[in-house]
């Protein structure tokens, strides 16, 4: 098979890895194209080189700009490269705008399109994420889909003939690279092992908002415990112009993947607004803290290991009291074998 796979943004990378491992191994042709979506070299040219990865066979270097100008650079840009280079298959990964854009390009262009994470719903049709999520199902040939309750919610839209339940990616390098961490990162910012929490903020609606990221970063700091910061460009620029000193406060740069995992698996807990980075804790068995009106991994609030702290009103502090450990952890996401489950459906739709 010839295969374009197409990723911008740092858990794409993480996602790509076992996929292009598994395909190099039988032999079949892949192209890697990097949007640029993620252009900051912390958030992106680091987890190729941690994970093993090849370069990209072309960049497009969208860099930043609005979501409609991220979109239309990606889709002009991708269109001359599927159409040079003919792939069978066009694979996209995720909920961002890369997966948007090249969704839209290989549909039109009549190219077989593979949906990797598919099923997911916030129900919130004001986080761009889901837009692209649903547009990405209803134009893809196969989703692949990562848990039970993704299946239901494609069941629900019709769409179960064209979905596979695989496992989820991310627990295919998490299996992999587990044995590989070291506690340098720990070291380094002199933590002490399950005596801090980490602390992760970039949507939109967390950190545009001047007032939301003040109630945020009060929240976290009336923890009274210790709280790392790795700090995202797109918030990096938001936290420039306000103050906020605190002792417990410790903000570092962006992390790359080995150095990530370790802060999750050292830590007492995980406070974040991201998607992908709930799963992470859920693997790890971390209490996490979300701090969105919704999630996509609703199995996560499910199992009592995920925890919705709606912003504006909620009490951080209050929430993390009254959490205790549940008394099971189902295994969610799969044996590791997501990428195997993957190509052998894909080899046989050719």
């Amino acid at each position: 098979m010839k295969i374009t796979c197409v990723v911008g943004a740092r858990p794409q990378f993480i996602k790509l890895a076992p996929f292009l491992s598994k395909c190099k191994k039988i032999g079949h042709k892949i192209r890697t194209i990097h949007t640029g979506q993620h252009y900051d070299k912390n958030m992106s040219d680091v987890f190729f080189d941690e994970l093993g990865l090849d370069k990209p066979n072309r960049n497009l270097e969208i860099g930043p700009a609005s979501q409609t100008e991220q979109i239309a650079k990606i889709m002009l840009g991708l269109e001359q490269d599927l159409e040079d280079n003919e792939p069978d298959w066009v694979v996209v990964f995720g909920d961002t705008t890369s997966t948007i854009a090249a969704s839209i390009v290989a549909s039109k262009m009549g190219i077989r399109l593979a949906h990797i994470e598919a099923g997911l719903r916030s129900f919130n049709r004001d986080m761009p994420e889901e837009i692209n999520r649903i547009v990405s199902d209803h134009v893809s040939d196969l989703l692949f889909v990562p848990s039970s309750t993704g299946m239901t919610n494609l069941v629900n839209e019709g769409l179960e003939k064209r979905a596979v339940k695989t496992g989820d990616l991310m627990a295919d390098v998490l299996f992999h690279f587990k044995d590989k961490l070291s506690d340098n990162i720990v070291s380094q910012y002199n933590l002490k092992k399950e005596e801090y929490y980490l602390l992760t903020l970039h949507r939109p609606a967390s950190v545009d908002n001047i007032e939301m990221l003040d109630w945020m970063i009060k929240q976290v700091i009336a923890i009274n415990e210790k709280i790392i910061f790795p700090v995202h460009p797109r918030t990096k620029l938001k936290l420039e112009n306000n103050e906020y000193t605190d002792e417990n406060l410790l903000v570092i740069p962006p992390q790359g993947y080995l150095d990530f995992q370790s802060l999750i698996f050292n830590s007492k807990g995980v406070l974040t607004d991201s998607g992908g980075i709930q799963k992470e804790a859920y693997l790890w068995k971390k209490p996490c803290y979300t701090l969105r009106t919704e999630t996509e991994w609703t199995e996560t609030i499910k199992t009592g290991w995920n925890n919705l702290v709606i912003p504006g009103e909620d009490n951080l502090l209050d929430i993390i009291d009254k959490w205790k450990t549940p008394n099971d952890h189902p295994s969610l996401y799969g044996d590791g074998r997501a990428a195997d489950k993957i190509i052998f459906e894909m080899e046989n739709r050719i």
